[in-house]
């Protein structure tokens, strides 16, 4: 791929099949000024001045004023959102600094994710405190490659019963007084919290993270169903991983995996790699997921991208053996090294997913679960130009952040 390819301050004119919604237009055309999408739609339907544009660029002696992208049998997308990703190329979000974020946020760029959240592990809290204090500084300068949103809180309120790839030494119960602390250094900042529901004091969490519009989610849990049910009404609206790290289904003793099916109050994120989550549950799970509360996540841990071997994922050793993320034991699974844009594709050619649904579970819903749909997540007129480029195959063939090509 191209490397900031034309500034923002020359027209782009992308050609392709434009997924917009729930429909794919074959002959589409999406045009970019600056940073934002000024049409997306049918060829025919381009503005006259917009054709005229083409038209003159066509002419071999005419000065070009525009950049035309044609890729016969193509797709337009919206840039993927990815809200649960602990690192990529070797960093961990945990090590958060300007160099380590520079490097994960460039490595998933290139992978088609255009925003994420930088999602913890459940650590001491003094290591918290410096992955906020990091992530803050970032942000408040111009960010070149995959946008942060904020960050994503996984754990350390979570059940030592089901801790999965977290170190079981840094759980602690639901502390009110350092969320709150965190969102007055950080207004904002935090954007979602996993924890487990059914420990004293977090249905009091709960209800004042949602009173401060941040993303109340379940997970590493050993909440029942009920217990679930009682935490959605207290404002419980996400679960991270389905099926993954939480009381399973069963047709008496339906589990946090039960609730999290039969509850539209809850949005569910996915791993779609094949490895965490049979396709036959994905598809039980988004037929049930249709009103833009299911979202396709990595969980991709600092492996992502490199080569079998040693990593870490927090301060937990793990190994990596045909893609595959477990901790030593050989058995738990230690996050992922999925990309959005691999995810996307196992959605379509293994589960069955239609590409514009696929779309909205990588883009659109994410964006709604953070609040910034108004911005980006789609293809639309006035939304900021985060845009993918697939070919035929659903292989990524270009990535627009902001109108850049990256």
């Amino acid at each position: 791929m191209k490397s900031n390819e034309m500034s923002g301050n020359v027209p782009q004119l992308l050609y392709g099949q434009v997924v917009v919604g729930n429909d794919i237009i074959e002959k589409g055309v999406v045009v970019i000024e600056g940073q934002s999408i000024v049409f997306a739609g049918s060829e025919e339907h381009l503005p006259a001045d917009w054709t005229a544009v083409v038209l003159a660029n066509q002419e071999e002696t005419a000065a070009k004023t525009a950049n035309i992208v044609r890729l016969e049998g193509g797709y337009l997308l919206p840039g993927f959102i990815d809200i649960h990703v602990h690192g990529g190329n070797g960093e961990d979000f945990m090590d958060s600094s300007p160099r380590v974020l520079d490097t994960i946020t460039s490595f998933h760029g290139s992978q088609g994710t255009t925003a994420m959240l930088a999602t913890t592990m459940t650590a001491p809290k003094e290591q918290i405190d410096r992955v906020l204090s990091e992530v803050h500084a970032y942000m408040a300068l111009p960010m070149p490659y995959a946008q942060l949103e904020g960050v994503h809180l996984e754990g350390p309120f979570i059940s030592p019963n089901w801790p999965g790839a977290q170190n079981p030494e840094h759980i602690v119960p639901p502390n009110l007084s350092w969320v709150a602390e965190w969102e007055q250094r950080y207004p904002g900042l935090v954007r979602q919290l996993t924890l487990a529901p059914e420990r004293e004091g977090a249905l009091e969490l709960i209800a004042w993270l949602r009173s401060h519009g941040i993303t109340a989610a379940l997970g590493h849990t050993d909440a029942t169903y009920e217990e679930v049910e009682q935490a959605a009404t207290a404002g419980l609206n996400h679960a991270v991983h389905a099926f993954n790290a939480m009381t399973p289904l069963h047709h008496r003793k339906p589990g946090a995996a039960g609730a999290v099916l039969a509850d539209p109050r809850i949005e569910a994120e996915i791993i779609a790699d094949g490895i965490h989550v049979h396709p036959a549950a994905i598809s039980l799970l988004a037929r049930l997921k249709q009103d833009h509360n299911l979202i396709l996540i990595t969980d991709a841990m600092s492996a992502t991208g490199l080569e079998d071997g040693h990593y870490t994922l927090g301060d937990l050793p793990v190994i990596v053996q045909g893609g595959v993320a477990r901790l030593e034991d050989g058995v738990t699974l230690a996050g992922s090294t999925l990309t959005m844009i691999e995810g996307f594709r196992y959605l379509v050619q293994h589960v069955g997913i239609s590409i514009p649904a696929a779309s909205q579970m990588a883009s659109l819903n994410p964006a709604r679960s953070l609040h910034i749909a108004d911005r980006t997540g789609s293809l639309e007129a006035g939304k900021q130009a985060d845009i993918l480029l697939l070919d035929g195959d659903l292989k990524l063939q270009g990535v627009w952040i902001k109108g850049l090509r990256k």
